[in-house]
């Protein structure tokens, strides 16, 4: 839209901040919300839709430099846009790997030139992801990067993280980690039971989490760090999760949207599009992880959007490679577990929106006067069949493809500017 004032009316808020939803709407300027009415007002009609803080999505993959082919700014903008993802906090995991100042300028060089929502990037915490030297992370944070993460690596040498982690602590920054114990999650393509060993497939314990997340905590009690874990999956890591929060720690922790929808058992006939990491774990894990969303203990929900391109994912379950994308999915497969009663829109959106915000000292995820005007507006009922091949990623390997779904963006605003959709029609 060309207007710098824009008037939203009719609409559901869901408001993560005080956990009600009322009718009423929001009127935009400049960039921010800069009132808020309740009942029917004048200014552009949304129908009774919800109208929500944008998605702050922590995780997300976009592969430049390097594997251009599989995405870009450009493309994951467009699909986190269509989305209702109103800003990406991006992996460093890219080839070459982000660990220094000149490769974190390029990359937010171009997200600013391509991307129609806002790019948040993380950088590594090791360089080359290797685990032994800490990067520069005063230099990095000065250039930009939000947080420091090795991504799916574990970073196996104590005495290097717990350098890394103090280090961090003194500058005040976010560590991100991937909690398994790597040595015996090392080479596992599925969650050890019955199901993989029917399968045949190379397996690991749930134990593997809960160890990997023991050894973070007790770093953590260590040097004081600031900490997120990127993703809990089972039950057997949350009482220690608890515990830690309890105690005071300065941690949090986050969960894939596909380990809240999905379960070991998805797999079936070896479908490499259910192949993630960590692996898909047991219905009884992933109703205890959906409890502990709701009940706040698992503070965010995030696509973890991994790009594959075909070649990479047509290979023997063992072999082919880990990731979905996520970014277009997130909204419509998190609306299972409002559907299902497992969650209220406001307590989901604490987790999409207002926790990754806080976390990130971003003054998005609510709808108070004075936030930014990133929001979406979306039809949480409406049905569709997915077909992967209209989503907008360069890459399609999502284990959602052919699923009934509910819950379709209409329109998506960013700093107040119209991204995607049109609230009187359908999605263009």
């Amino acid at each position: 839209m060309s207007r710098t004032t824009v008037t939203l009316t009719n609409a559901r808020l869901i408001d993560p901040e005080t956990g009600e939803e009322t009718l009423g709407g929001l009127t935009l300027e400049d960039g921010l919300i800069t009132a808020r009415h309740e009942g029917v007002a004048e200014g552009i009609d949304c129908g009774g839709l919800c109208l929500a803080p944008g998605i702050v999505d922590i995780g997300v993959k976009i592969c430049e430099p390097g594997e251009r082919h599989k995405e870009s700014f450009g493309s994951a903008g467009a699909a986190a846009a269509a989305g209702g993802v109103t800003t990406m906090v991006t992996r460093p995991d890219t080839d070459p790997t982000i660990d220094n100042p000149e490769t974190l300028e390029f990359v937010a060089r171009r997200a600013r030139e391509a991307s129609p929502v806002r790019v948040l990037p993380m950088a590594a915490l090791t360089k080359g992801r290797a685990g032994r030297e800490m990067t520069e992370i005063g230099f990095l944070m000065d250039a930009g990067a939000v947080a420091f993460t090795d991504g799916d690596h574990v970073v196996s040498d104590t005495k290097a993280l717990s350098r890394a982690l103090t280090y961090a602590r003194s500058r005040g920054a976010l560590v991100v980690g991937h909690v398994q114990e790597p040595i015996l999650s090392a080479g596992a393509a599925a969650t050890s039971g019955k199901f993989a060993s029917l399968r045949g497939l190379p397996a690991v314990s749930p134990m593997a989490e809960r160890m990997g997340l023991d050894r973070d905590i007790a770093l953590l009690e260590m040097t004081g760090a600031r900490y997120h874990v990127d993703q809990i999956t089972t039950a057997r890591a949350l009482p220690a999760l608890e515990r830690a929060k309890r105690n005071g720690l300065d941690i949090t922790a986050g969960v894939s949207i596909h380990h809240l929808t999905l379960n070991e058992l998805d797999v079936a006939d070896y479908r490499t599009f259910f192949k993630v990491k960590p692996p898909l774990r047991s219905e009884e894990d992933r109703m205890a992880v959906v409890e502990a969303v709701a009940s706040g203990l698992i503070d965010i929900i995030c696509s973890m959007h991994t790009p594959q391109d075909e070649e990479s994912k047509r290979l023997p379950f063992e072999a082919a490679a880990s990731g979905a994308v996520g970014l277009q999915t997130l909204l419509p497969a998190a609306m299972r577990l409002v559907h299902s009663g497992d969650l209220s829109l406001p307590q989901l959106w604490r987790a999409l929106s207002l926790n990754p915000s806080r976390r990130l000292g971003l003054d998005s995820g609510c709808l108070s006067v004075g936030a930014p005007a990133d929001l979406v507006l979306f039809d949480p009922d409406a049905p569709f069949v997915l077909d992967r091949f209209k989503l907008l990623s360069k890459s399609r390997n999502t284990p959602f493809d052919e699923a009934r779904m509910q819950g379709r963006v209409q329109a998506t605003w960013v700093g107040g500017t119209q991204v995607f959709g049109d609230p009187l029609g359908g999605p263009q």
